[in-house]
């Protein structure tokens, strides 16, 4: 059973000044989520929303709810063989198809969205990436080098192209604030994340020396997070995904973040509450990347030996 408090604020009539009421509604099965204003008059950009298992087809929710008005954009084709109309119209965002890896695309994209919201954009979120090396699954040291630039230029190079495209049009208000998603293995090595762990490294590196210039002239935020991993369409193709998700699972205090969390901390970030963060790639991991050994991951550890001990509980290694 889920317990809504419902504020009635106080106000005066001839004199006389109602108290605040707190009314407690009993509900049960679904919790009602309202808003607390952050985003409040704020035009923001969702580029990224495939289907509602996207980290930014959340974000777009949560933005919404917190009072933003939005629009969508994503490649022509994701459009096609997506949801994303579904999601447009269920917050009345216009979306704007767009092949982020192309300048005249992107410059479209802020042209329509500044005309469609009515004035500068406050917030942009990238939740862009594609590897077509995992997908044809070629191992690292098997790259197809045409494949890898297409990764490099989807993933890493768009949010550069995007933040360019940005500043020259003059397009983000003074203090606003644009996010890019990105994943720990673009500082360690996760089995099978291929050259996607490249494309993030640049990512970030992206967000920091862009973050330098566009802070210092117009005090636009930058950064990235870097969020759990998460089951989404395009995590679908990183090699035993569900035993990666299984894996940090175990190992992180707090558990995976989930998409929807992963939204919530967009919503943060775009807010007021954050003027002054900039440059940083901020973990959302439920504690992962501060860990070496949880008991939870050395408890499986060991059950992986239990066939192979002898009968007085040693492990037989030969």
């Amino acid at each position: 059973m889920h317990i809504i408090c419902i504020f009635v604020p106080k106000f005066s009539l001839l004199n006389e000044t109602i108290p605040t009421e707190i009314r407690f509604i009993n509900v049960t099965k679904k919790c009602i989520i309202m808003g607390n204003d952050l985003l409040k008059g704020k035009r923001g950009i969702i580029f990224g929303a495939l289907n509602d298992m996207s980290i930014a087809w959340k974000v777009a929710e949560r933005a919404v709810e917190e009072g933003a008005i939005i629009t969508l954009s994503n490649t022509p084709l994701a459009v096609r063989m997506g949801t994303t109309n579904e999601l447009s119209e269920k917050l009345n965002a216009k979306l704007i198809p767009a092949d982020a890896t192309s300048v005249s695309d992107l410059e479209n994209v802020f042209k329509e969205s500044m005309e469609a919201l009515g004035g500068k954009i406050d917030f942009v979120l990238h939740s862009i990436g594609m590897s077509p090396n995992v997908r044809k699954k070629r191992t690292y040291d098997d790259l197809d080098y045409d494949m890898l630039t297409s990764t490099i230029d989807i993933s890493a190079i768009s949010f550069h192209k995007m933040l360019q495209v940005a500043k020259k049009m003059d397009a983000i208000n003074e203090y606003g604030s644009v996010v890019a998603l990105s994943y720990m293995a673009a500082q360690r090595t996760v089995f099978g994340y291929n050259d996607m762990a490249d494309a993030k490294s640049m990512l970030e590196s992206i967000a920091r020396s862009f973050g330098y210039i566009y802070g210092r002239e117009h005090n636009v935020r930058v950064n990235t997070i870097s969020q759990s991993p998460t089951p989404t369409t395009a995590g679908s193709g990183v090699k035993n995904m569900d035993g990666l998700l299984d894996y940090s699972e175990r190992m992180s205090p707090l558990g995976n973040a989930t998409a929807a969390e992963c939204a919530d901390y967009c919503v943060v970030m775009f807010s007021d509450l954050t003027r002054k963060v900039t440059m940083q790639n901020l973990l959302h991991d439920g504690g992962f990347s501060s860990m070496a050994m949880s008991y939870r991951v050395m408890e499986q550890y060991n059950k992986s030996f239990e066939e192979f001990k002898d009968e007085n509980g040693k492990i037989i290694y030969g």
